[in-house]
């Protein structure tokens, strides 16, 4: 195919399928420096692979990137967590809207390109992702209603911190069943007066087989949920009052493997890089 060729057939596939901005889909990934080698990830991710590995791509159109300074992740539960061993591991969360019904195009992309970016030496290998799933969306539960930003201005909005919170259960039908009692009473109530504007709540995709393989297959696909409370501040200073008992949300339902707060990283910068350890 000649590059002419090429040009046409984006215009091509632009015409055609889903264009709305509702985040149908997201990519969300938590991942943990190896000792020694937390300034050279950052700038990594903050210099190329944030543009190059996400924001680029087709159809991932918001992205922000979180941090856990140590301080942080010591107010991390449960002590074991079947999602992070330590439970402290995963300083970074990168969080990334896809639009729905774009799927499939989208992984056939991130797929290919990050096999590229491999082969370029373009991509940091010591590192460990501790949490890393493409994940459907399923609800979205606002404090205030029609007011306020929504779901899709989430990433772009200026929150001041975001509380990920993992959920697995029994089984699909428990998992149902939970999904249905969190979206009508149990979040709303939780939001009402708190300092969180909206929760969305997704669940696990598999991984295809030909991902890269520093990239482990996802557990959970039809038991887990996965929640992002976007806060209005700081997560220290509001921790105790609001979040520090989320573990027990999922009732008897299922269990809470994960409640981890973190606060925007600063685009550009190494800002909280020397406060990731002790």
């Amino acid at each position: 195919m000649s590059t002419a060729e090429g040009a046409e057939r984006y215009g091509e596939l632009a015409a055609t399928g889903p264009y709305g901005i509702r985040p149908g889909h997201a990519l969300i990934t938590m991942v943990e420096p190896h000792p020694g080698h937390e300034y050279a990830y950052n700038r990594w991710y903050e210099d190329d692979h944030y543009y190059a590995g996400a924001m680029a791509m087709p159809w991932m159109f918001a992205g922000r990137r979180w941090v856990a300074t140590r301080d942080l992740q010591e107010l991390r539960t449960p002590e074991k967590s079947a999602v992070a061993q330590p439970v402290t591991a995963g300083c970074y969360l990168s969080t990334y809207w896809i639009t729905d019904g774009r799927y499939d195009e989208h992984m056939k992309w991130t797929v290919a390109i990050n096999k590229r970016l491999n082969r370029d030496a373009r991509v940091y290998h010591d590192r460990t992702h501790v949490f890393t799933s493409f994940q459907d969306h399923r609800a979205t539960v606002y404090r205030d209603g029609a007011a306020g930003p929504r779901d899709f201005h989430a990433l772009d909005h200026p929150y001041a911190g975001l509380v990920l919170q993992v959920v697995d259960c029994a089984g699909p039908e428990e998992r149902e069943a939970l999904l249905e009692r969190l979206a009508a009473r149990e979040l709303p109530r939780r939001l009402a007066g708190s300092p969180a504007a909206m929760v969305t709540v997704f669940r696990p995709t598999p991984l295809p087989g030909d991902r890269m393989t520093y990239v482990k297959q996802v557990e959970g696909v039809d038991t887990r949920l996965t929640l992002l409370w976007f806060l209005e501040r700081d997560p220290r200073d509001c921790w105790a009052e609001h979040f520090a008992d989320l573990g027990g949300l999922a009732g008897e339902e299922g269990r809470v493997e994960l409640v981890a707060p973190f606060v925007p990283t600063v685009p550009g910068t190494d800002t909280y890089v020397d406060r990731l350890r002790r």
